[in-house]
């Protein structure tokens, strides 16, 4: 499909070569071709990349998730006398009638949170139980295995918060406009405003807010 040709609407605009389970999604929004997706949410205006894995995961609105990202990948049980699959995966190898509902559970409980208008960059992998704030940035091929913060930009293996995007007045600001919950016509009402100084937004916004 042409890029430019392309029109999102109410309903999720899916790519070929996609498996979704248990998958729920909001307006204007993208799977890209060759995803895996499983127990997972997406917002308003989220979209992925293509060859995505994303598991057990709650993402926010306007979220941007580039191509060959895994966010909430599953484990195996390091701590049992082996790490094969076969230790919870049983009926497969007819070693019992029933699998390992216990141990599939606790997978499923391992959320991942990714917040409202964030960039997951190319090739970054999410650990479970991580939250990105806000607003964060997520560095191409990132590993990251702890939170990060509101606005901030983190990079590396593992990743590391190595600055924030604005200032800490200026991400209370936006953090209280909350513009990702207006309405579609709200925002195409305000969409010229996207395009101004970032404290040039904030004072506009945030006085409205008052």
């Amino acid at each position: 499909m042409n890029i430019s040709n392309k029109v999102l609407s109410d309903e999720v605009l899916i790519h070929e070569n996609v498996k979704i389970t248990n998958c729920d999604f909001g307006a204007y929004t993208e799977v890209g071709m060759f995803n895996f997706l499983e127990n997972s949410t997406f917002g308003d205006y989220s979209y992925t990349g293509q060859f995505c894995f994303v598991q057990n995961t709650e993402i926010g609105k306007f979220s941007n998730i580039a191509a060959n990202v895994r966010i909430g990948p599953t484990d195996h049980p390091y701590a049992r006398p082996s790490l094969h699959h076969f230790t919870y995966r049983q009926k497969m190898y007819s070693f019992a009638d029933t699998d390992d509902e216990r141990f599939f559970d606790h997978r499923q409980s391992r959320k991942t949170y990714i917040g409202h208008d964030t960039w997951i960059g190319h090739g970054a992998i999410i650990s479970p139980e991580v939250t990105i704030g806000h607003g964060a940035v997520i560095g191409a091929g990132a590993v990251v295995t702890k939170d990060v913060a509101p606005y901030a930009i983190a990079v590396g293996v593992p990743a590391k918060e190595i600055k924030k995007r604005f200032s800490e007045e200026i991400i209370e600001e936006l953090l209280q406009i909350n513009w990702w919950d207006w309405s579609h016509e709200k925002i195409k009402n305000h969409l010229e405003d996207f395009h101004l100084l970032i404290e040039e937004f904030t004072a506009k916004h945030a006085k409205n807010q008052r």
